[in-house]
C-alpha cells in the first residue's frame, strides 16, 4: 500500500467526519431556531383563538350567532355536562330584593324563566359578566317589553328584560359592570322591575342557583350544569325548586304525559287545575309533581 493510497483514504476519512460534525452542529444550532417558530407559530394561533372568542363568545359549543330570538339553538348538540367560570361577575343591578323567583306560576299556569328584581325607572343595569351583545329589542307591550340579552365569554347568555332604555347595540363586546340599560316597566309588567335569566344553549337556569342578590355575591366561583336535567328536543323537562314540569309538544295528550311521568292522569289534572277535557297547546307547561 503506498503512501499516495493512505493519504487519499485519510483525507477521505477526515472529511466525512467533518462532515459529520457540520452536520450535528447545523441541526444544534436549528434546533432553538425551530423552537422559536413553534413558539411564533402557537404565539399567533393563540392570538387567533382569542380574536375568534372575542368575536363570538361560547364559540365551542354555541352552533351560530343570531340577532333574532332568545331561544335560538332548537338543533344545538347539548352537552353532557358543562362547568361555568362565575369569577370576574358583576350584579346587574344594586338592588336585592326579590319579587318574583324562577319556576311554575301556578295562578298564570306558566313558566316564569328568570327572577324578578326589584328596581326603579332609571336604575342603572349593568353587564353581568364580559360579553357581546347579542339581541336589543323591543316586544312592545308584550313579553320582556325592551331587552337585552348578552353572551358571555363563560358560556352563559344572560336576559335583562322590561327595561325603559337600552344603551348598547347588538354585536358591542361589553365588560362585566358596564352600564348596558336603565331599569323600567315596559312589556308585560305590572310594576317596574328588572327581569334577569340566565341561559345555556338557549335552556333556563335559575339565576339563583349563580346569583345571590341579597349578598350581592355568586353562590360559587363556577357552576356545572348537567344535560340529565332535561331530555332532548321539544321535551325538556323543566326542573326548579318547586318540582319538575313538562313542555307540551304537539300529538300529546293527558294520558301520554301523565304515562311518561310516572303519575296518574288525575293527579296531573288537580296540580294544573284542569279537567280531563282539557285542550293542550304545543309550548304549555305542565307541572308533574
Amino acid at each position: 500500500m503506498n503512501f499516495s493510497y493512505i493519504k487519499l483514504v485519510l483525507a477521505a476519512t477526515t472529511a466525512m467526519v467533518s462532515l459529520s460534525a457540520f452536520s450535528q452542529d447545523l441541526i444544534a444550532r436549528q434546533a432553538p431556531i425551530d423552537r422559536k417558530l413553534k413558539s411564533v407559530d402557537s404565539l399567533a394561533l393563540q392570538k387567533q383563538i382569542r380574536a375568534e372568542q372575542a368575536a363570538y363568545p361560547g364559540l365551542s359549543v354555541y352552533p351560530n350567532w343570531s340577532n333574532e330570538h332568545v331561544q335560538a339553538y332548537r338543533d344545538a348538540i347539548v352537552p353532557d355536562a358543562y362547568q361555568f367560570d362565575l369569577t370576574g361577575f358583576c350584579m346587574p343591578t344594586n338592588n336585592t330584593r326579590i319579587t318574583d323567583v324562577f319556576g311554575y306560576r301556578p295562578r298564570r299556569r306558566r313558566m316564569h324563566y328568570g327572577l324578578d328584581v326589584k328596581v326603579y325607572v332609571g336604575d342603572t343595569i349593568r353587564a353581568a359578566f364580559d360579553g357581546k351583545v347579542r339581541i336589543v329589542k323591543n316586544q312592545g307591550r308584550r313579553g320582556y317589553g325592551k331587552y337585552v340579552v348578552i353572551r358571555h365569554d363563560n358560556g352563559l347568555e344572560t336576559v335583562y328584560g322590561h327595561l325603559s332604555k337600552q344603551l348598547v347595540e347588538e354585536n358591542e363586546v361589553v365588560k362585566a359592570g358596564e352600564p348596558i340599560a336603565l331599569g323600567g316597566n315596559t312589556g308585560r309588567s305590572t310594576g317596574s322591575h328588572l327581569h334577569f335569566e340566565t341561559r345555556f344553549l338557549g335552556i333556563p337556569i335559575n339565576p339563583a342557583l349563580m346569583f345571590d342578590f341579597e349578598k350581592q355575591d355568586v353562590v360559587a366561583d363556577a357552576y356545572t350544569f348537567h344535560k340529565n336535567q332535561w331530555s332532548s328536543g321539544s321535551e325538556r323537562h323543566l326542573a326548579s325548586g318547586e318540582g319538575l314540569f313538562y313542555k307540551v309538544k304537539r300529538g300529546d295528550s293527558l294520558s301520554r304525559i301523565a304515562s311518561r311521568q310516572g303519575i296518574s292522569i288525575s293527579k296531573l289534572c288537580k296540580l294544573n287545575r284542569i279537567t280531563r277535557r282539557a285542550k293542550l297547546r304545543p309550548g304549555q307547561i305542565l307541572r308533574c309533581s
